[in-house]
């Protein structure tokens, strides 16, 4: 009775949770097909993909399912490459690169945007479903393009404005991302400080403003968490943090580990690792940091200097130096299939409603 909304028939999906398009490889083909072979939509974080790599991955994909999946994209961004700032990064990280046996890194990083376009015609190309975009709206004939192509189109907001601005430029509908969200969130409008809007705050405020359906995100961990995000004016959720700790999912075991184990209190924005804020898990890394980050190039050019930094303590699987995204809900986290997490947050809000008829009746 609780998922029957003009998002669930748009994106022909049983349940309104879709699986947020995490990048960097934690959203595995197995993960994807999972969610999607449980009545979700799986998403391919495919911000940091090669366009061969995505192609790879849809191809994967579509032989594990044959439900409806997405795609969602990093809108390119064109920061000012300032060379003292890349050096002074690198004299901050020389340190912690001796410490773990990095070599000396002195290139300089090199933005490439064309990656971007390659990633909309394989979307094309394979008729993906869904595709979706963060950090900022890609140019409206991108938007129509896909749309002509029967791709159902979604924008992320932060704020109440927007939101709005992704409604004007067409998309089909909006992932309204609140301050409890783990990773980077989708801001791009104004300053990072002035959409910390928590989810719940957001969600009523940006339904009364737009027309097109909204998926609430960030913090929603449970059917608790869906069922309040829905009857607050959204019509589906988006789910991160909770997805990563599943079986499927490709993120290190040590970030697992660290999640599962976690509290609400050890979140933190930092923009130490990419030079954009994030909310992960207080390490050395983050706190040895702190004082710099006002100095940090800007992403996604201090995300490439710290890439062997994050990759080598990965592989000496010491997590103080690794980026540990995690929404503010880590007590809720489970280690389960992706079909079982969808299956118990599916019984928990049959078990609520019924509940509630029960207690008003």
């Amino acid at each position: 009775m609780w998922n029957h909304t003009k998002i669930t028939d748009k994106l022909s999906i049983k349940i309104p949770i879709i699986q947020a398009g995490m990048a960097g490889g934690i959203t595995t083909p197995e993960l994807v097909a999972a969610v999607s072979n449980a009545g979700g939509l799986g998403m391919i974080g495919a911000g940091y993909m090669t366009p061969e790599k995505l192609e790879s991955d849809i191809q994967k994909i579509k032989e594990l399912t044959s439900k409806p999946f997405g795609v969602n994209l990093f809108v390119p961004e064109h920061p000012a490459v300032i060379q003292e700032e890349i050096e002074r990064a690198n004299q901050l990280l020389e340190p912690i690169r001796q410490m773990l046996g990095i070599e000396k890194k002195n290139d300089v990083p090199q933005i490439n945007t064309s990656v971007f376009d390659e990633q909309i015609q394989i979307v094309l190309k394979y008729e993906v479903p869904v595709c979706s975009f963060t950090f900022g709206i890609p140019q409206r004939e991108i938007i129509h393009q896909l749309k002509n192509n029967g791709i159902v189109t979604i924008g992320t907001a932060t704020t109440v404005k927007e939101a709005i601005l992704n409604e004007e430029a067409g998309m089909d509908m909006i992932v309204v991302q609140g301050s409890d969200a783990g990773g980077h969130r989708g801001s791009f409008a104004g300053s990072f400080d002035d959409s910390m809007i928590g989810t719940m705050a957001l969600i009523p405020q940006v339904a009364d403003h737009v027309s097109i359906p909204i998926i609430a995100a960030g913090g929603i961990m449970d059917g608790r968490g869906v069922l309040a995000s829905l009857v607050l004016g959204a019509q589906a959720v988006q789910m991160g943090t909770a997805f990563l700790t599943c079986i499927e999912s490709g993120a290190n075991e040590l970030h697992k580990e660290a999640i599962l184990n976690g509290t609400e209190d050890q979140t933190v924005i930092t923009s130490a690792f990419s030079g954009k804020p994030a909310r992960g898990l207080k390490n050395e890394f983050i706190i040895k940091m702190k004082e710099h980050e006002d100095a940090l190039p800007a992403y996604p050019i201090q995300n490439m200097l710290t890439q062997d930094i994050r990759s080598e303590a990965a592989k000496q699987k010491n997590k103080e130096w690794m980026s540990l995204w995690c929404g503010q809900n880590p007590r809720l986290s489970k280690n389960l299939h992706a079909a079982e997490l969808i299956e118990t947050i599916t019984n928990q809000i049959e078990e609520i409603i019924s509940n509630f008829l029960l207690i008003k009746g």
